[in-house]
């Protein structure tokens, strides 16, 4: 089986799971970092570590609620279980499950499944990016204005609240607290003009930079930079159309200079 015919089957398969434990007063537990995990994540998390081990027992998996990972291995599954946990255990439903392949540390697959609605964003690298098998591009708009800007992490790596005045001061809007990944998947449809991501870990990066560049987009971290590396720490994500990409990074630096 094909590899991205593994990660669809279990984005299925983790969507089934997702929709038949969405409730109200979701049963959860606070991490250290004072982030809830369910027996959704843990569950999906379990899935995702036994199926891609036995399928592909010389690949790595990092996952955000239990790894099985080698800095030696050429192949490293990055997969966040449910993308907005914090949507998911309180009734929003809002969560999707996300999955990518690197390849030397370059991302060659990507998975974002909203299984609400059923949708699932694939993109593989050099082949496109689509939604349902239908092929999705950014925006084309050459302004803020009018266009809807997602955020999550607003501190750990860069303060990003003064950004939220500054787009709504350009004629946009910003949503947070959505899934990162779906607010990603949606620039890469051409619905949201950009997102970012203001923390480190890769589960919450890795799968959205190849499915917006593979829609024409662009992906950098937020200092304006390209990882050499996506299945290591990150220092926050940019994913938005080529065309605004400078924009936003302009103004972001405007607002919320980096300290020298």
């Amino acid at each position: 089986m094909a590899h991205s015919d593994v990660a669809k089957d279990l984005a299925k398969q983790a969507g089934e799971i997702i929709k038949k434990n969405f409730t109200l007063n979701c049963n959860q537990e606070w991490k250290d970092n004072n982030t809830p995990v369910t027996a959704t994540d843990l569950a999906i998390n379990d899935l995702v570590l036994k199926a891609l081990k036995d399928a592909y027992p010389e690949h790595s998996v990092l996952s955000e609620e239990g790894d099985d990972f080698s800095e030696k291995s050429e192949y490293v599954w990055i997969c966040d279980p449910v993308d907005g946990t914090h949507n998911f255990s309180h009734g929003i439903p809002t969560a999707t499950f996300a999955l990518a392949l690197t390849q030397s540390g370059t991302p060659i697959l990507s998975v974002v499944y909203d299984p609400f609605l059923d949708r699932m964003f694939t993109a593989e690298k050099g082949k496109g990016a689509f939604m349902n098998g239908k092929k999705i591009h950014v925006t084309e708009s050459a302004t803020l204005q009018r266009t809807v800007v997602g955020m999550g992490k607003l501190k750990e790596v860069r303060n990003l609240h003064p950004l939220l005045e500054a787009i709504k001061a350009h004629g946009g809007t910003s949503i947070v607290g959505l899934s990162i990944h779906y607010m990603s998947a949606l620039v890469a449809a051409g619905e949201f003009s950009a997102s970012l991501f203001g923390g480190r870990s890769v589960y919450d990066m890795t799968p959205s930079k190849l499915l917006v560049e593979e829609a024409g987009g662009k992906a950098t971290d937020l200092f304006g930079n390209v990882p050499e590396r996506f299945d290591r720490d990150q220092e926050g994500q940019l994913c938005s159309s080529t065309v605004l990409h400078g924009e936003i990074m302009a103004l972001l630096n405007k607002v919320s200079p980096v300290k020298s």
